[in-house]
């Protein structure tokens, strides 16, 4: 059947409606449909094309004080009768839940009226001659740099995807959101003279195809950063100051997503519990989620269950000032919703770039990719596999490797001494290069 924009909103409204009429107290419904094409690229060749076009509608039900979130990609409307009946009678048996119910309809109020551009209008345009051919020139520039004779493989490829999607809720939402994303990347690996095989790589994207980063950038920054890993040795254990690049940070400050979620403090499995208003953290930690940036990767005008998007600090001259909280764990714990997830970080930024950073640590390491480990949600423990660079005399020196780090995050987030002034741009995260004084860090 057909599923244009305006079918979107038939089916969505249609099946709340029926929703309701089945039995269901309260109902949502939302349509999503998606398609996404990618290109790998591997030494000279096309290794691999993949076209996906997914759709289907997903239903929440409240149902005599009982909750089910169903989904079903079969849209025919017979079908859809059955599933949602169906649905129902399912809903009836599972378990009471009186702290299950659609938001507030005061929370989907004040929505910004922001054009946010998430949705590039020449992504039809694009061609597999295109992506064939940014993915070649990827390669053809990752092996035109200095020392490319160690060069054992390329790959590369090209992403992209759109996505749209429509909720209506029966106590009164409605909302769209159609979004493009455009990713290249290249990866790269090398012969060592001991014979290992280290590689590396890079990567770029945007909502907008013209906005992405220039492809002979990408193939070059991969391979100099896989050449760069030649001849990497494990340094001697010591406390030293670590500068993490920004790239990596995402990784680290990804770890603070789970015990900031209002799933983590009910379950008792976050060490951030009752630590609002508390500094958990040096008074350079000043973080914002801000969810209104133009063409943003997290950007939104309403979360997953419609709350209205907000501006809201996180962290404030270290001071933790907000949770991450739905509905549904709201009332758990008789707290008011904020948002049941991150949106985009938006960090107060320091004066200098990283190679002026580099200056003044003088003598430390650079953290250029984590390689594992994990972080203890419920303690704060953390243990993560690092790689990177000597820094000496202010300046980035031999490559080191098969590095841990280990501590404590709360006693880490107290240790940043320095931010820089280059946000990443590739990811929601949106991390500088962060400096942190007196980390642990296990070597030889």
């Amino acid at each position: 059947m057909s599923t244009s924009q305006t079918d979107v909103r038939e089916i969505a409204r249609a099946a709340m409606k029926s929703a309701l009429a089945k039995g269901a107290k309260e109902a949502a419904a939302t349509f999503s449909r998606s398609r996404n094409v990618s290109l790998e690229w591997r030494d000279g060749k096309v290794e691999k094309i993949n076209e996906a076009t997914t759709r289907g509608l997903t239903l929440q039900l409240y149902v005599d004080g009982r909750y089910s979130q169903v989904s079903s990609s079969d849209l025919r409307p017979e079908a859809l009768d059955t599933f949602i009946a169906d649905s129902i009678s399912m809903t009836r048996v599972l378990s009471e839940d009186p702290f299950r119910s659609l938001p507030d309809p005061a929370l989907y109020e004040g929505r910004a009226s922001v054009d946010l551009q998430l949705e590039d209008p020449a992504y039809p345009t694009v061609t597999p001659d295109q992506r064939r051919k940014a993915a070649q020139q990827m390669e053809e520039a990752a092996r035109a740099v200095k020392g490319a004779e160690s060069i054992l493989s390329v790959s590369t490829g090209f992403d992209d995807t759109r996505t749209e999607s429509f909720r209506v809720a029966s106590n009164g939402f409605e909302g769209t959101r159609v979004d493009t994303v455009f990713f290249v990347s290249a990866s790269v690996s090398v012969k060592d003279a001991d014979g290992r095989r280290p590689e590396d790589y890079s990567f770029g994207g945007s909502r907008f195809l013209g906005e992405v980063p220039a492809v002979s950038e990408v193939g070059r920054q991969a391979a100099e950063r896989a050449i760069s890993r030649l001849g990497a040795k494990k340094p001697p254990s010591a406390v030293m100051t670590l500068v993490i690049d920004n790239r990596a940070a995402g990784r680290l400050m990804g770890a603070l997503g789970g015990p900031l979620s209002g799933a983590s403090l009910q379950q008792k499995r976050s060490f951030l519990e009752g630590k609002l208003g508390q500094a958990v953290g040096s008074p350079l930690l000043d973080v914002v989620d801000d969810p209104l940036i133009p063409r943003a990767f997290g950007s939104r005008l309403y979360d997953g269950e419609g709350l209205a998007a907000r501006k809201r600090p996180v962290f404030e001259k270290g001071v933790l000032r907000s949770y991450y909280i739905d509905t549904y764990y709201g009332k758990k714990l008789k707290m008011a919703p904020t948002s049941g997830g991150v949106s985009n970080l938006a960090w107060t930024l320091g004066a200098k770039p990283q190679a002026a950073i580099l200056k003044d640590v003088g003598e430390g390491i650079l953290v250029t990719s984590f390689l594992g480990g994990n972080s203890n949600g419920t303690t704060g423990d953390y243990s993560f596999g690092v790689q990177g660079f000597r820094v000496r005399g202010g300046e980035r020196a031999e490559p080191v490797g098969e590095m841990n780090i280990a501590g404590n995050m709360l006693e880490l987030l107290k240790k940043l001494t320095a931010v820089g002034n280059d946000p990443w741009p590739y990811s929601s995260m949106r991390t500088p290069t962060l400096v942190f004084e007196g980390v642990q860090l296990a070597g030889v």
